[in-house]
């Protein structure tokens, strides 16, 4: 055999074992099913959807649309509303949310599991229910208003229709969101640290602000990411209790969609929100870096200039609060830091359930109208839901892909977390990202793009549908929940079973589901939830035929408001308590729950 033979057959040896070894079962191929998904439901109608806003009416490559969007002043200043207002619910849920999730975080396990379920408990309760709940609450003839009359503070007839009031409830919606992104980094802090550098000389003040608030960074910079981006998609709090001037890109969006057909300036506009939302990941990739997200440790590209700038503010902050904290020590003896923190805990929370548990009482009212407190007791309303074929049939097609949507979530997103949890591949970081890519899009763009897609799959106003347009907008979360439920899993009890003699079948069945189960209830429970109070995908692929519950509610809050809405909002109150108390129950340990 010559020289150049021998090389040849070297470099094909080389080859072919490089082949076998990609070829070689991996975890990482779980996740290909789930990669394909968000190729097909998410990344292929999206790139459609850009594409649909740069051809006219007639298919001619134009420009025409972004040339209207910026020569007219009125979409601009629809834009700079949209982003202004994003921007302040932001700051605001940081402001209100952190003190929040400090002290949630400093509780002990299971009181801080069920102090969470009231926070959550608003964020899982549809945004109809609550903006609903404020319409009759923040009305003229409403209870805040006759406190503000009753304690001589003027105002309480113009609560409704205006900027506060549109920022307001859109705090209220998104600060949930906000502490539970916190909290994970905070319940991760060692506190030994703060109690090291009190003993070392500092303040209580001084070493949280230098101490605590820097190492918890990183969650407020994630908080701050998902609520902006998920605040530009906003559309049904602006449109139930906000004015004209308070009319966001998404009202936009839908009127030219649904109203006047144009769905070449629709696109325009979903594609404006779409790159709103990647050059906000950009910034957060440039300071922070997207692995942040995930938990992993590596840097931003501007981490050692951020990190410097944060030292000099916490450090000033710390100097600033301890002298605060000496100056109240000597003239107000008794007040502790703590009680205050409790305290301010306690009314938010109050806040965050207000309208939840107001919507409660105004569905047994015997009155043709909507007031608080209700006019006398009947479950009249109740009767007329029930007895009504088009709400009936609207709320079991809810619970029905509700179902769908939570099977499939935890399948795909199961297989995947499992996979990415197990594998060591180079491509596990980008698949990450591309199951989270759906959480930072707003819902009404991946509604619209959807749209595409089921129309030349004649698809449109079907319940099957419906459940994939769910389904993407659940699988982030859901796949976040059980990639930290695998990732928790000590793999060394499996290795072990497995050198006893136990198949892969039988480990998994008898070693691996009972352990990670609680996260996958809690992960079945969120994909049912998130579906279960969803309106965008059913207001677009529903075609008007396929009416969900939060659809349903939607046309008659829109069209009439009456009491019976009120008993539509107790049966979802009533289906996320339910849910609610079941996590509670299976994350519980096994021997408590005997």
């Amino acid at each position: 055999m010559t020289a150049v033979e021998t090389s040849l057959s070297s470099k094909r040896s080389g080859a072919e074992g490089r082949l076998r070894q990609w070829l070689k079962p991996s975890p990482f191929w779980l996740a290909i099913p789930g990669l394909l998904f968000i190729l097909v439901f998410f990344l292929g109608p999206t790139i459609q959807l850009i594409s649909v806003s740069f051809y006219d009416k007639t298919g001619e490559f134009s420009l025409a649309t972004y040339s209207r969007l910026i020569s007219s002043t009125v979409y601009l200043r629809v834009l700079s509303t949209t982003f202004g207002i994003a921007l302040q619910v932001t700051l605001w849920c940081l402001l209100l949310g952190y003190p929040l999730a400090y002290w949630l975080s400093g509780m002990p396990g299971r009181r801080q599991r069920i102090m969470l379920m009231f926070v959550l408990l608003p964020f899982w309760t549809s945004a109809l229910v609550k903006n609903f709940a404020w319409l009759v609450l923040l009305g003229r003839n409403g209870i805040v208003a006759a406190i503000l009359e009753k304690i001589g503070l003027p105002g309480g007839d113009q609560l409704l229709f205006s900027r506060g009031t549109v920022i307001f409830a859109m705090v209220h919606t998104m600060l949930p969101l906000a502490v539970v992104t916190m909290m994970p980094i905070m319940n991760q802090f060692d506190r030994r640290l703060t109690m090291a550098a009190e003993t070392l000389g500092a303040t209580g003040a001084q070493a949280f602000w230098q101490i605590f608030f820097h190492l918890s960074g990183r969650g407020i910079a994630t908080a701050g990411l998902l609520v902006f981006v998920s605040s530009l998609g906003f559309f049904i709090t602006p449109s139930l209790v906000g004015g004209r001037t308070e009319t966001m890109i998404s009202q936009l969006i839908i009127t030219q969609i649904n109203t006047l057909q144009n769905w070449s300036f629709g696109s325009a506009l979903a594609v404006l929100l779409v790159v709103a939302s990647l050059i906000t990941i950009f910034i957060y990739d440039r300071l922070f870096g997207l692995s942040s997200i995930a938990g992993e440790g590596k840097k931003g590209h501007a981490d050692g200039k951020l990190r410097r700038f944060g030292l000099f503010a916490t450090g000033w902050l710390g100097r600033i609060c301890a002298r605060v904290e000496r100056f109240v020590a000597r003239n107000f003896k008794g007040i502790s830091g703590q009680g205050l923190l409790a305290t301010y805990g306690w009314i938010v929370l109050i806040v965050l359930l207000f309208p939840i548990i107001g919507v409660v009482p105004m569905a047994f009212t015997e009155a043709d109208y909507l007031t608080f407190p209700p006019q006398g007791f009947s479950l009249r309303w109740f009767e007329a839901y029930l007895s009504s074929p088009v709400w009936v049939s609207a709320t079991l097609r809810s619970f029905g892909i509700g179902l769908a949507t939570a099977v499939i979530t935890v399948v795909v997103a199961g297989l995947a977390a499992l996979g990415l949890a197990r594998s060591k591949s180079r491509f596990a970081a980008s698949a990450f990202l591309l199951f989270m890519a759906p959480m930072v899009v707003p819902p009404i763009v991946i509604a619209i793009s959807l749209f595409y897609l089921f129309a030349s799959l004649s698809m449109i106003a079907t319940d099957n549908a419906i459940a994939i347009g769910h389904s993407v907008i659940a699988l982030p979360i859901v796949f976040v929940i059980l990639l930290a439920a695998f990732k928790e899993h000590d793999w060394r009890l499996d290795q072990a079973a497995a050198t006893l003699g136990a198949s892969r079948f039988r480990t998994a069945l008898r070693i691996t589901m009972p352990l990670v189960k609680p996260g996958l209830i809690v992960g079945f429970v969120t994909g049912f939830l998130q579906s279960f109070e969803e309106l965008t995908v059913a207001l677009f692929i529903g075609g008007g035929l396929k009416s969900t519950l939060p659809k349903q509610m939607w046309d008659d809050i829109t069209l009439s408001v009456n009491p019976r809405i009120a008993a539509a909002s107790v049966v979802v109150l009533l289906v996320v308590v339910i849910l609610f108390c079941a996590i509670e129950y299976f994350q519980r340990p096994a021997q408590t729950r005997r």
